[in-house]
C-alpha cells in the first residue's frame, strides 16, 4: 500500500461506514452523498489492494484484511486524540518544559516560587540552571534558557526584565566582632578590615565596589571566595568581614551577626529577565502569570518589589 496516497478523511469515512454497518447511515452521519461515500470507500480498497467490506445479514461487515485496517486506523487516531488534547494542554500552560537561568543566590528563593507552581500544574518540567552572573549571562547570550533571575541584569534592546524580590545587601561580621552589637557605625571604623569578596563580576561584588567608589572608600584587605555558602561560613569562623544578600543569611546553622552600618543595606532586586527576540512558550508565559498572581503567596510580603505588576504583561508577548 502506498501511504503517501493514503488521508485522514479516507479512514474517517471507512471508520464510520463499519460503525453505521451500511453507507446511507455513514453518509448521513459524516453529511456526505451516498456516490461520496462510495466513491471513497473504492479509492481505499484501491490503495490496500484487497477487498475490505462485505455484506452479511444486511449490513456491511470488515474483511480479516479489513478490520486490520479497521484497529489501525483506530489506533492512528487515539494517538492524534492525544496528540490534540496534548496540544489544548500546552497551549494552556498545563504540560511542558521550562528552562530557567539563575544567579547562585537566587536559588534560595526560587524553589520557593516552583513549589507553589507545581502544586497547581504538576505536569510541568522544570530545569533549573544555576551559576555566577558570568554563567548565566553566557547562557543568556546563547539563548538557552526561558526565563532568567539576576540581581544585575543584562543590557540591550532584547532585554526584557522586571524587579520582583528585594535582595538588600547586608554587611556581616563573626558573632565575636568588636563591631557586633553596636549602632550606627561609620565605614571608616571597618575599612582596615578583611573583606571577603565574590569574584570578579558578581553582581554583590559589582554592587559594593561602586557603592566603596561614591563614598571615596578603598579596601586594604581582601580575599576572593566564589560561593555565598563558603563566604557566609567563613565570616561566622572569624575570617573577615563581607557584604552578601539577605536572603542568603537565612540558610545554614552558621550565625554571623549583621552589623548597623551608615549606607547599609545596599539596595538590591532580583530581577526576572526575558529574551524580547524569542517568542514566549505557553508553559512560560504560565509561569510569568503566575509569578505576577502569586509571588505575595510563595515569599514574605515584604520582599516583592514594585516591578511585578509589569510581569503580568509579559504572558501577552506569548502569542
Amino acid at each position: 500500500m502506498n501511504l503517501r496516497h493514503l488521508s485522514f478523511r479516507l479512514l474517517q469515512v471507512y471508520q464510520e461506514v463499519i460503525r453505521q454497518g451500511s453507507i446511507t447511515a455513514a453518509a448521513r452521519e459524516l453529511h456526505l452523498t451516498q456516490p461520496t461515500v462510495s466513491m471513497q470507500l473504492k479509492k481505499l480498497s484501491e490503495l490496500v489492494g484487497e477487498p475490505l467490506l462485505e455484506t452479511r445479514d444486511g449490513r456491511l461487515k470488515p474483511t480479516d484484511i479489513g478490520r486490520e485496517l479497521y484497529q489501525a486506523s483506530a489506533d492512528v487516531f487515539t494517538r492524534f486524540n492525544d496528540f490534540n488534547t496534548l496540544l489544548a494542554e500546552s497551549r494552556e500552560g498545563w504540560v511542558g518544559h521550562i528552562n530557567i537561568g539563575l544567579v547562585t543566590t537566587a536559588k534560595y528563593v526560587m524553589p520557593r516560587i516552583l513549589g507553589a507552581f507545581y502544586r497547581q500544574f504538576p505536569r510541568v518540567e522544570v530545569t533549573l540552571n544555576i551559576g555566577n552572573r558570568a554563567h548565566v549571562l553566557n547562557r543568556f547570550e546563547q539563548q538557552k534558557d526561558d526565563l532568567y533571575l539576576f540581581s544585575h541584569p543584562p543590557s540591550g534592546e532584547q532585554v526584557r526584565a522586571a524587579r520582583i524580590i528585594q535582595n538588600p545587601l547586608q554587611l556581616i561580621a563573626p558573632s565575636s566582632h568588636w563591631a557586633a552589637g553596636q549602632s550606627q557605625l561609620d565605614f571608616s571604623q571597618l575599612s582596615t578590615e578583611r573583606f571577603l569578596i565574590r569574584e570578579p563580576g558578581s553582581a554583590s561584588r559589582m554592587m559594593f565596589e561602586s557603592w566603596l567608589s561614591r563614598q571615596g572608600y578603598e579596601l586594604s584587605r581582601t580575599m576572593q571566595i566564589e560561593s555565598n555558602e563558603a563566604i557566609r561560613l567563613s565570616v561566622a569562623s572569624g575570617l573577615g568581614l563581607s557584604v552578601i544578600s539577605g536572603h542568603t543569611l537565612q540558610e545554614g546553622k552558621e550565625r554571623p551577626v549583621v552589623l548597623d552600618v551608615e549606607g547599609f543595606p545596599l539596595k538590591s532586586h532580583w530581577y526576572l529577565v526575558s529574551r524580547r527576540d524569542l517568542r514566549m512558550s505557553y508553559v512560560t508565559a504560565q509561569l510569568v502569570t503566575f509569578i505576577a498572581e502569586h509571588l505575595t503567596e510563595c515569599i514574605e510580603a515584604d520582599w516583592v518589589a514594585e516591578d511585578l505588576s509589569k510581569v503580568r504583561e509579559w504572558s501577552s508577548h506569548s502569542s
